[in-house]
């Protein structure tokens, strides 16, 4: 029989964990620690590593508040991270073994958020098997927008009228590096101005990150007369585009500056990505829809996609198993 171990992460097994990352079948770049650890400030890190025998078999990016372990509040989606050649008894062991490890370490529940399965690159739904088998507690379904390259919907009238738009006015999209012209003159405005709120990344984090992963990281731009009125910030992965920050100024609807560059990038990747992510538009634990967001994006062909948020009691470890024929 093989023993599986748990053990937190330390800055000493970062090389094997970055590598782990690197080969897992539902892991982004959003899991390295040069991503991580760039706010790890502002969290106690609870990450954990589960061996299989000597073998590192399953990762848990994940932070602690208290008794309670989240995965991980400072990432957009956290889960549990299989290596590529798991299978399911086996990756089922792998995550009891992390519940006993809770368990015996104070750690009363896990809050865990599922890695939508578009980002990865081998089927991987293991995770909310084991976690219905554990009386899991749904908290959370948000619903986001996805366009599939592959059963790709056309551009309605509406946003195709502000593509011509935009080309009329002379708008130009560049892919570049004015994170600094974006934040200061588009995104901290807008933000300030519509919600009161700042960007989840300040202008020097984001311009960090971008350095430690430029293949994962783009700013495309859009400028008319060389002055710049909107812009996106792209996240990168394996298989999907994933827009982190779009904005544009007040003339955004004259212009047409948003259609014009969601229709550029959308192009730019159809042929190296399988997804484009347009992320959540639910609010307040997915009870409510934005209206507009949800118009904006289906109209560009994006449809529903659903990601889930649970609490599991980490006792439940003592009575869990796989009941097999």
């Amino acid at each position: 029989m093989i023993d599986y171990s748990v053990k937190k992460y330390e800055a000493s097994n970062r090389k094997q964990w970055d590598e782990f990352i690197d080969s897992a079948k539902n892991a982004t770049f959003l899991f390295k620690r040069d991503f991580m650890d760039y706010h790890k400030d502002r969290f106690e890190d609870y990450s954990l590593m589960v061996y299989k025998g000597e073998e590192l078999y399953a990762v848990m990016p994940a932070n602690r508040r208290d008794t309670m372990v989240y995965s991980h509040q400072g990432l957009t989606y956290g889960g549990f991270v299989l290596q590529s050649s798991a299978k399911l008894i086996s990756a089922f062991e792998a995550f009891k073994a992390m519940l006993q490890f809770l368990s015996s370490n104070g750690i009363s529940k896990l809050d865990i958020r599922i890695i939508p399965s578009f980002y990865s690159v081998l089927p991987s739904d293991e995770l909310i098997y084991f976690l219905f088998l554990a009386n899991a507690t749904l908290i959370k379904r948000d619903v986001l927008f996805l366009i599939d390259y592959q059963n790709k919907v056309r551009f309605q009238k509406n946003r195709r009228e502000g593509i011509n738009k935009a080309n009329r006015m002379g708008l130009e999209v560049k892919m570049d590096t004015n994170f600094d012209g974006f934040w200061n003159e588009i995104l901290i405005p807008n933000l300030k101005n519509k919600h009161d709120v700042a960007p989840v990344h300040t202008l020097s984090e984001i311009k960090l990150l971008a350095d430690r992963f430029p293949e994962n990281i783009k700013q495309f731009s859009v400028y008319k007369d060389g002055k710049i009125v909107a812009g996106t910030t792209i996240f990168l992965t394996k298989t999907t585009v994933h827009p982190q920050y779009v904005s544009g100024n007040a003339d955004k609807n004259i212009y047409g500056s948003l259609d014009l560059a969601y229709n550029f990038i959308i192009e730019k990747y159809k042929d190296s990505k399988r997804y484009f992510d347009f992320n959540i538009s639910s609010e307040e634990n997915g009870k409510y829809l934005n209206k507009g967001l949800v118009f904006w994006k289906e109209s560009c062909g994006a449809r529903s996609y659903t990601v889930d948020n649970y609490v599991v009691d980490t006792k439940i470890a003592d009575t869990l198993t796989l009941n097999l024929l």
